[in-house]
Formats: C-alpha cells, structure tokens, sequence
C-alpha cells in the first residue's frame, strides 16, 4: 500500500474543524446528528459543537456516544465554542425511538439542522441478497430520514425566521454502481430522491443537500473488506488498492474529520445556494476513467 496506509485515520483536533461564522451557530441553535457513536457520525457531531451548536447524537451505540461526548467537549473548550453533544440512544428502525429523539432536540433549544449519517453495509450478490437486510437497510438509511425529517419540519419553521437544513450522507453509490452493494446501492440513490423532495418542499428556507464521497476510512468501510476479499477471491490489500481506490485519481481514503466540515459548510449561510443538490468529494472517481 506505499508508504502511508491509505485507511489511516485519527481522531480529530481543533486545528482540522472548519469553523465558520454565522449567526445561527449558537447553543441555541440544535442539530440532530444520526450514526454519531463513531466515523463520520461522530466526527459530524464533533464539528458542529465545536462550531458553537448543541447536538443531539443518536446511536444504538451508548458507549460510542459518551466517547463522542467527549471528544466534542474537548474540542469545544480548545475553540471556546460554547456547543455541546448530548446523547441519545435510538434504535432508527423504531418509530417511537426517533420521535423521542426529536422530542430531545426540540427541548434543547431551536431545532434547525439534522444530519442523517447512520449507514449499514451488507456485501452479497443479488441472486443470493437476503430480503431481511435489504429492509434493515432501508430503514436505517432512507426511512428514518424521512420520517425524522417530517418530525423536525415543525420545529424548524417555528423558530423565529424559519431557517434550517437537512443533510443527508450519500456516496459515488448514490451516482454509480458496482457489484455485490444492491441494497446500498438502492437505498443511497433514494436518499437523493429524498433530498430533493426536501429542497422542493422547503420554499427557500428549509434546504438540504447530500454529501457524496468515495471511501472513506471508518469502521462501516473497513469492515467491509474481509467480505469484500472473500466475495471476489482477492486478498484484503487488493480490495483497498483496486477495489476500492482503483477508480479514485487520489489514492488515500478520505478521513471522517473531512467529510464532517462538509456537512457544517452545508448547515451554515455560505451554502445558502446549495439546495437539493449533492457535495461529491470522491477524489475524482465518478467523473473521470482510464
């Protein structure tokens, strides 16, 4: 793999958090942030506190979300940014679970933004794809953002100008497809239906937008890799390599710290033109080819 491996990744520190001025990144101000126990979830998490907001992280994972908690106090009192994670445990394929996850941000304040991150992978051909996956994974990745968008929309306009942005984590596989990822594959491209539903709906003030990257180094991606190996009869080195960063003109993953100013960018008044539409950060792997 050369000389840096190219799925390193760190934890993230102060001077990597893109922070940005606007008036609305204040603890006042809440995000509901999904997947946040780790990767791009809790880097996400970590992001939007240290640019002075309050979060909600939601997870199955309770332990995941302290270390996320904590990590976000850390890099908020090194920014002395004023924004905070709190916690809370949910199941996102259970109705009642994300409503109280609402419930939770809209009692902490103004409820703007909301962060649909949380993804499940499954590797298998179609002939052999089990039914019962397919559905967990689209209701974690396409169901749970829908419905936790309709519950946040009326707190959002009730705030007092109405202003607030859904951002939905997409992928390359929410533009192209490869083999052995249907149900992925499937639910990413109706994310982007999603989104656009939210934009269209959204009269201006609500907007939302995807974030489309190629790989990028975090337990869901690397987990992946020994199925990935075992399914094509390749060893794990060549599923990184030419699997993975073959059709990418940069040849390093991207880190979660990256992808998580990409969604605070969205959120904040620089992106106010970014509406229904799709941030693809993919290291040039969709647009280009050999």
């Amino acid at each position: 793999m050369g000389e840096r491996d190219p799925t390193e990744t760190a934890t993230p520190t102060a001077d990597e958090i893109l922070r940005l001025d606007d008036d609305r990144f204040g603890p006042e101000s809440v995000a509901i942030v999904t997947g946040a126990a780790s990767g791009i979830g809790r880097a996400t998490a970590a992001a939007l506190a240290a640019n002075g907001l309050t979060v909600v992280g939601t997870d199955v994972d309770e332990a995941g979300l302290s270390e996320t908690a904590a990590l976000a106090d850390d890099l908020a009192d090194a920014l002395d940014a004023g924004g905070a994670v709190r916690t809370a445990v949910a199941d996102l394929t259970d109705d009642d679970a994300v409503e109280r996850v609402v419930e939770t941000a809209a009692g902490a304040g103004d409820l703007r933004y909301v962060a649909n991150i949380a993804g499940v992978q499954h590797i298998d051909p179609i002939e052999s794809f089990p039914m019962e996956t397919y559905d967990t994974m689209q209701d974690v990745m396409v169901r749970a953002p829908l419905l936790l968008t309709k519950l946040a929309l009326p707190h959002v306009r009730a705030t007092d100008d109405g202003v607030g942005c859904v951002g939905n984590m997409c992928s390359i596989h929410g533009h192209v497809a490869t083999q052995d990822k249907v149900g992925y594959i499937t639910a990413k491209f109706g994310l982007r239906g999603l989104t656009q539903s939210i934009a269209a709906e959204g009269e201006g003030k609500i907007r939302a937008f995807t974030v489309s990257t190629s790989y990028v180094s975090t337990p869901l991606v690397t987990g992946q890799i020994p199925d990935t190996a075992r399914e094509r009869d390749i060893t794990e080195e060549a599923v990184v390599e030419d699997v993975m960063l073959g059709g990418s003109r940069v040849k390093e993953m991207m880190r979660p710290i990256e992808v998580a100013n990409l969604f605070a960018f969205g959120f904040s008044k620089h992106a106010r033109h970014l509406n229904g539409g799709d941030l693809l950060f993919d290291g040039g792997h969709v647009p280009t080819y050999e």
